[in-house]
């Protein structure tokens, strides 16, 4: 009890130093940089929480057995995004300071006339807000009624969830989308690509997997979710290992196409990212994204060494922050690492900790009213 509680403290310490240096940091280091670090850490609480909400999703559209016990997890990771709903809307206020097509002069600007409606201030906090509403909506639908099933222990719940995942799939096409193009590459609006959708909901889906795979094994150290086995944390690390690749491939495949085809309004946004200090970030994303946790899960033992998931997990969400700040910091110029980000950091991740702390409290461990929660204990490879 001692332990938690000096957690739980050291989280709020950090919560509070953050808190003074990212005041800070709008008046000492600029609107650009305070703006920049913000957005940041919105995109990857936003994505943490729409990935873990997927899997829940997923497991209902295909009705998989073997993820029910450990289901309640990324149910719990996906209520992140109830705090990300606010930090969004503040997040609006940085549109006249980073996004060139929500100011008056876009009308007038050759390339982004045509783009002008879709990119004002107006109809981007449409969108916005369009897309909060349809995400708590999925969030209340599948979580809540998890939640629900464990007291009232009715087997509906299922039939609903089922039905209404293919929705779901569909919503969250859609905002995965509008988060990629509105708040990442709408940053430079004159670049465009047709599936770099694709490429942030790969590394959405890839975040979610690896804190589920984090508090799934941190549970179990506590002596929590009895009967998650080496089997299911095998069928996690091969859902961690396809993704890597995929994600690998869609950004490889974005940059090949725009390479051979060497049009300037494509090749301008990568130029940024191929020279000077931004050329070794790149290096250094591909080999901690793709190249460390392929080969630390090639095998098929290493997929369910807990040891081994526990550290390509780490190595995962730590290359999505990277990810992440490869796509949007370099409309500041040079890289930019300071006390202003180490701020954030401390702030956003205190935050986020603290909360999936208290999540992780949420119902029971399992979702003890599911039907299929006995077949799921009962699965082997």
């Amino acid at each position: 009890m001692s332990q938690t509680k000096n957690t739980a403290n050291l989280l709020w310490g950090a919560v509070a130093l953050g808190a003074l240096g990212v005041l800070g940091t709008y008046a000492a280091a600029g609107p650009e940089r305070f703006w920049a670090n913000w957005i940041l850490w919105f995109v990857l609480l936003i994505t943490l929480g729409l990935g873990s909400l997927f899997i829940v999703a997923l497991e209902h559209l295909v009705s998989a057995k073997w993820s029910v016990p450990i289901r309640r997890i990324p149910e719990r990771l996906a209520t992140v995004l109830i705090p990300a709903v606010p930090i969004g809307l503040i997040a609006l206020a940085a549109l006249p300071v980073l996004y060139p097509g929500s100011r008056p002069e876009a009308a007038r600007h050759p390339l982004l006339a045509g783009k002008a409606f879709w990119l004002s201030l107006p109809f981007f906090s449409v969108r916005t807000v369009i897309s909060f509403v349809l995400c708590i909506l999925g969030l209340w639908l599948l979580v809540g009624g998890s939640l629900k099933q464990d007291t009232t222990k009715d087997p509906a719940f299922n039939f609903r969830a089922r039905k209404f995942a293919p929705a779901f799939m569909a919503i969250f096409a859609l905002v995965i989308t509008l988060i990629a193009f509105d708040w990442l590459s709408g940053l430079t609006p004159e670049w465009y690509s047709d599936i770099f959708g694709v490429y942030v909901f790969a590394g959405a889906f890839l975040s979610g997997l690896a804190a589920t795979a984090l508090a799934i094994l941190h549970l179990q150290d506590q002596g929590r979710l009895e009967g998650v086995r080496g089997d299911h944390l095998y069928n996690l690390g091969g859902f961690l290992f396809a993704f890597t690749v995929f994600w690998s491939y869609i950004g490889f495949a974005q940059y090949m196409l725009m390479w051979y085809a060497n049009l300037p309004d494509e090749v301008i946004w990568y130029k940024v990212r191929l020279q000077g200090s931004w050329h070794l970030i790149t290096l250094v994303l591909a080999g901690l994204h793709f190249v460390l946790p392929f080969f630390a899960l090639v095998t098929r033992d290493s997929k369910k060494d807990p040891r081994r998931l526990r550290r390509v997990a780490y190595l995962m969400l730590g290359a999505h922050v990277l990810d992440i700040y490869w796509l949007i910091f370099p409309i500041l110029g040079t890289p930019r690492l300071s006390w202003p980000e180490l701020s954030f950091a401390l702030f956003f991740l205190g935050g986020i900790l603290l909360w999936v702390r208290g999540a992780m409290q949420k119902g029971e461990d399992m979702p003890i009213g599911d039907p299929f929660l006995r077949e799921g204990l009962e699965f082997r490879l």
